[in-house]
């Protein structure tokens, strides 16, 4: 029998986020099984795509579609009126404002089947009223680090900089993946400020750089870093396009660090991508016993201590101790390529399943 055909929707993004690279990698790993559709405003363009499809896949949120929201409502029409699946992937839900999720409203309501990136975002999603009124073929899947790993390294001026601060005996904190408010990245400040009064030398990188939005989010970090007292330590790289210049980066870190409000989840892709550096990832553990059961990568980081769990309530200064512990243990290495793989098949055996996935 004959394997569905995809057509895979993507923005023109230049710059992209997590959810965005899952959507192109997704056509990637399909092969020749999908297409790739770029939502550039032509739709007349993207019906006649749909119609060589047996299934379309959706991805929210992206924030490259705010300004061309109904496509992916032209693209569920269409796709019910040719009586063809249309997979929708939720990456985030509660988290979304209320405005993003009443845009999803008509995209999910036709939606033949839902996947979630977390058991969290499932069962946010099985609270909310939409949830009775929606498709109940739904199921989690494991989201793959969206980074490839390089096969040589780049020094650019990041990198040298903190090479020079090593070399000086400084101890370097990182936090890879866009600064925003609920993320809670300027803990990060505050470890960094416990681990001085303890007598360290610490430096902080952020790679990555600030959502814009309504919150004041970098005037606000720098504020805190100015209070602290370090903000002569901080460096904030901004957007790093390459890998061999963003794992150039990486290899200089000692210990990266996250604090998530809700604990980590495992749609959390930066840890994963912090994690291939080497480098030990200190990190709240999740608030879910079940958080992780999904993602075969994730749990391997764990077990081999790539990934150190503190408790979801952790504060600074329990961060600040177990960063220190961090930097006298080992990291038991994984084979990243294969362990990528496996993911994606997961995910595209979920694409394939037409089956009902029951859902905790």
């Amino acid at each position: 029998m004959a394997k569905r055909r995809y057509l895979a929707l993507v923005s023109d993004a230049a710059q992209t986020c997590g959810v965005e690279e899952f959507a192109r990698q997704t056509g990637l790993r399909l092969a020749n099984r999908a297409d790739r559709h770029v939502l550039d405003g032509d739709i007349r363009r993207l019906k006649a795509a749909l119609v060589h499809a047996d299934a379309a896949i959706l991805n929210f949120p992206v924030v490259a579609w705010k300004k061309k929201l109904a496509e992916p409502v032209v693209a569920a029409l269409t796709m019910r009126l040719h009586r063809k699946e249309l997979i929708v992937v939720l990456h985030e839900w509660d988290a979304l404002d209320w405005k993003r999720r009443f845009v999803l409203v008509p995209v999910v309501m036709l939606a033949t089947r839902i996947l979630f990136s977390a058991p969290e975002v499932a069962a946010e999603f099985a609270k909310s009223p939409l949830s009775a009124l929606s498709t109940r073929r739904r199921g989690v899947i494991p989201i793959p680090p969206n980074l490839a790993l390089p096969t040589r390294l780049h020094d650019g001026s990041v990198a040298r900089t903190l090479d020079e601060q090593s070399k000086a005996g400084r101890l370097i904190l990182g936090q890879f993946g866009s600064i925003y408010p609920k993320k809670q990245s300027t803990a990060v400040l505050e470890i960094a400020a416990r681990l001085l009064a303890l007598g360290h030398d610490v430096g902080v990188v952020f790679v990555g750089s600030f959502i814009r939005g309504s919150d004041n989010v970098e005037r606000d970090f720098y504020a805190l870093a100015d209070k602290l007292g370090i903000s002569g330590r901080v460096a904030v790289t901004g957007y790093v396009a390459g890998a061999e210049e963003l794992f150039g980066i990486f290899k200089h870190v000692d210990v990266f660090c996250y604090l998530f409000s809700e604990g980590l989840t495992a749609r959390r892709a930066s840890v994963l991508a912090a994690s291939f550096s080497g480098k030990p990832v200190v990190v709240n553990g999740p608030q879910r016993h079940d958080a992780l059961s999904h993602h075969s990568l994730f749990r391997k980081l764990v077990d081999g201590g790539a990934i150190r769990l503190v408790d979801t309530h952790a504060d600074a200064d329990t961060m600040a101790e177990a960063v220190l512990e961090a930097t006298k243990s080992n990291v038991t290495s994984v084979d990243a390529t294969a362990e990528v793989d496996a993911l994606w098949g997961a995910v595209i055996d979920a694409l394939d399943d037409e089956r009902v996935v029951p859902l905790s």
